[in-house]
């Protein structure tokens, strides 16, 4: 294997073997602390323009499941149709791998997406680095035949923030998915049929998967689009990657779909959880290095009830800017930040984490049905 190196933005180098696509590329480093879950993190959409950190040592044991789509129009078993990390780093890629799905091999799968991976970094130490000094960006260089560097990415790539990434990773299209066979019994009742738009700011397919088991027919749109105009039961919020601050367009659309007489649930997840509170008239703010793992405790707000979440993101809302009608849904155990809203009269609420959790803990599963319930 080729040397690659990983060169942050501060100067700190860590220097390893390449095992992916051999290109230089660039993005924001930050860190996951998942065992497991290597396929659906490289195809979540929220991932899009950073180099994803593995502080699990071992990756790459248990192969790549089939990365085609089934006949609602979803992924098999991914998350999106592609790999939206910039690049991966590990401390220990497994080049034999072993498990009843696996179609190929991690190394395969990423240089046939054209995705650099590296391979034999101190992850420990730069997970350090990126907890003191919180995330940054970085570059990534790998050896060309010759012996020598490849031509270097950018030597001051563009700042992560600056970047509208929703509008790269968001549908360009109204897509529909029919509802499937009702799962649960406190669906049993839907009678008509419920339909759901979902804003698409870099949605995970198992969100949808999740609406569609429940008996639920989901509209999904552009982050951008006007979709008040359409007819609909409630609203849905995806997650995406970036700053919440990119996506005034969406946010404009939810305050309105907020101020329309003709009130209708709304849910929203991960990033949908900052674009609601900024419609409300929060304000949101980037954290240190995120939360990126399967493993966050969050408590339900006036409750003793604590859960283990799936979490993905980088940016916060700040609970002191919520307005008097809404309050805080749940809190993060381990820093105290928000991990949810809710109004305190209409049926709107929302959660930092993933439910849908693929892969993670199911432990919140349950906020699914209860918007389900919502819409009557």
């Amino acid at each position: 294997m080729r040397e690659a190196r990983l060169i942050l933005d501060d100067g700190s180098l860590f220097v390893g073997q390449s095992f992916g696509y051999d290109a230089p590329t660039a993005g924001e480093v930050v860190f996951n602390t998942a065992m497991t879950g290597y396929p659906e993190s490289l195809t979540d959409p929220s991932y899009a323009g950073q180099i994803l950190v593995t502080t699990f040592p071992l990756i790459g044991n248990y192969g790549v499941p089939d990365t085609g789509v089934g006949d609602n129009g979803l992924p098999l078993f991914m998350e999106s149709e592609r790999i939206h990390a910039k690049a991966l780093v590990v401390a220990d890629y497994s080049e034999t791998y072993s498990h009843w799905n696996a179609k190929e091999s991690l190394a395969a799968w990423l240089k046939r997406e054209k995705i650099p991976g590296i391979t034999g970094i101190d992850t420990r130490r730069l997970t350090k680095v990126l907890r003191e000094n919180g995330v940054m960006m970085g570059r990534i260089l790998i050896q060309s035949p010759e012996s020598s560097l490849a031509p270097e990415a950018p030597e001051s790539p563009e700042s992560y923030a600056s970047v509208n990434w929703v509008e790269k990773v968001s549908c360009k299209e109204v897509i529909t998915y029919k509802a499937e066979s009702i799962l649960s019994p406190l669906t049993s009742h839907l009678s008509p049929l419920k339909r759901v738009v979902l804003v698409d700011c870099g949605v995970k397919a198992n969100i949808i998967r999740c609406l569609i088991r429940r008996g639920i027919e989901v509209v999904r749109v552009p982050w951008d689009y006007d979709f008040n105009q359409l007819a609909f039961d409630g609203l849905f919020l995806a997650n995406g990657p970036g700053d919440p601050e990119q996506c005034g367009k969406t946010v404009e659309h939810i305050r309105t779909f907020l101020n329309n007489k003709e009130i209708k649930p709304c849910m929203g997840i991960c990033l949908g959880n900052q674009l609601l509170a900024r419609a409300a008239g929060a304000k949101t703010y980037k954290l240190k290095y995120g939360h990126r793992s399967h493993n966050q405790p969050v408590q339900q707000v006036g409750t003793t009830r604590c859960f283990i979440t799936s979490q993905n993101h980088g940016y916060a809302v700040d609970d002191s800017t919520l307005p008097a009608d809404w309050e805080p849904l749940f809190v993060n155990m381990n820093d105290g930040s928000n991990e949810g809203i809710r109004h305190k009269t209409n049926p709107w609420m929302s959660a930092q984490f993933h439910p849908e959790a693929c892969s993670g803990p199911v432990d919140t599963e349950f906020l699914f049905d209860e918007f389900v319930k919502m819409l009557g």
